[in-house]
């Protein structure tokens, strides 16, 4: 049996703790710890935790150092041998650490796995953080099983398989600990979105596997620190995902790649400049130039990345074509 040390970054997140860690709690497994990562909270976060969850480990940190620096922090707090970042907007069913476990020793390559992860608010249904698992597109987009772009399909058991993904969604991802720890952690400069499709891709390129399955179910509401369609969330999404290019694309991809997302970034901006939302153009334009401004730091992160192979982890599908112009909106259309 494995052991799993369950992480759980939270900022002034009382709302969502009193909400969500009594199901964390209850989970029915033999050998499981709960870290609460507290990012400098003021809301009583850790007071309240301390009084109705007293088993639970704290890690207080001084000042809000975001999911990746969150995490980070928390992982010398655990003593099993698998970390699972969990968000703390998260529901859990009981025996969902049974599923992932049977995963994990089901195949020692498996390095990361990913439950099945459902909406919150609409059960249902897919939710857009994770679903049955990521992918990423001939271009470095990603997309999921049960997710295309803002289309989430209603589960109806079209994945209910233990296969083989690209990324584990940071909303309930389980890594081997002693992995985690050889890769570095997660990339601090991402701050949020995509760092964990960014740590998937070094996790395949070091030779191991990431797999999702559909015996262990857990309910995401989402949107929480980011959400959807804000400014904010739109400079991330468009900056980190070049840093994840820059950092992971074998050397031959790199260039024409790279160039190409910046064309269709460009296109994006323009075409939301003309929709009369000059803010998410503005957002576009800085995710850019902080792209390529910090690229000399970004090449020597790809320089010293520890790689036994350059994967081509990309799948052979452009999403843009196939989503917008040809209409396909599950991912069973995609192929």
């Amino acid at each position: 049996m494995k052991g799993f040390s369950i992480i759980i970054v939270t900022w002034n997140g009382l709302k969502h703790l009193k909400t969500f860690l009594p199901s964390v709690a209850e989970t029915d497994y033999e050998n499981f710890e709960i870290i609460l990562a507290d990012n400098a909270s003021n809301d009583g976060s850790i007071a309240w935790v301390s009084k109705h969850f007293p088993t639970v480990k704290i890690a207080s940190f001084d000042d809000n150092y975001g999911y990746t620096g969150g995490n980070n922090r928390a992982v010398p707090f655990a003593d099993k041998e698998i970390l699972l970042f969990l968000n703390n907007d998260v529901k859990v069913d009981p025996n969902w650490l049974i599923g992932l476990n049977k995963l994990f020793l089901s195949d020692s390559k498996i390095a990361v796995a990913q439950p099945k992860l459902l909406s919150y608010e609409t059960p249902e249904f897919f939710e857009y953080a994770g679903a049955a698992g990521g992918h990423l597109d001939k271009l470095g987009y990603p997309f999921c099983r049960g997710r295309i772009m803002d289309t989430v399909e209603k589960d109806e058991g079209q994945y209910d398989d233990s296969t083989e993904i690209t990324w584990a969604s940071g909303a309930a991802l389980a890594i081997k600990k002693d992995v985690f720890e050889e890769l570095g952690g997660f990339d601090e400069d991402f701050e949020f979105h995509m760092e964990e499709i960014d740590l998937c891709w070094r996790v395949k390129n070091s030779g191991h596997s990431i797999k999702y399955t559909h015996e262990s179910n857990v309910f995401h509401l989402g949107g929480g620190s980011l959400p959807m369609g804000t400014p904010r969330k739109v400079y991330y999404n468009f900056r980190n995902n070049l840093i994840m290019l820059w950092k992971n694309l074998p050397t031959n991809q790199l260039l024409p790649k790279i160039i190409a997302r910046l064309a269709l970034d460009q296109i994006a901006a323009l075409r939301s400049l003309l929709s009369g939302k000059p803010k998410e153009f503005i957002a576009i334009i800085k995710a850019h130039l902080h792209f390529l401004f910090s690229l000399s730091k970004t090449h020597k992160k790809r320089k010293v990345i520890f790689r036994s192979s350059e994967n081509n982890v990309l799948s052979p599908v452009y999403l843009i074509w196939q989503y917008f112009i040809k209409g396909k909106k599950k991912y069973p259309e995609l192929f």
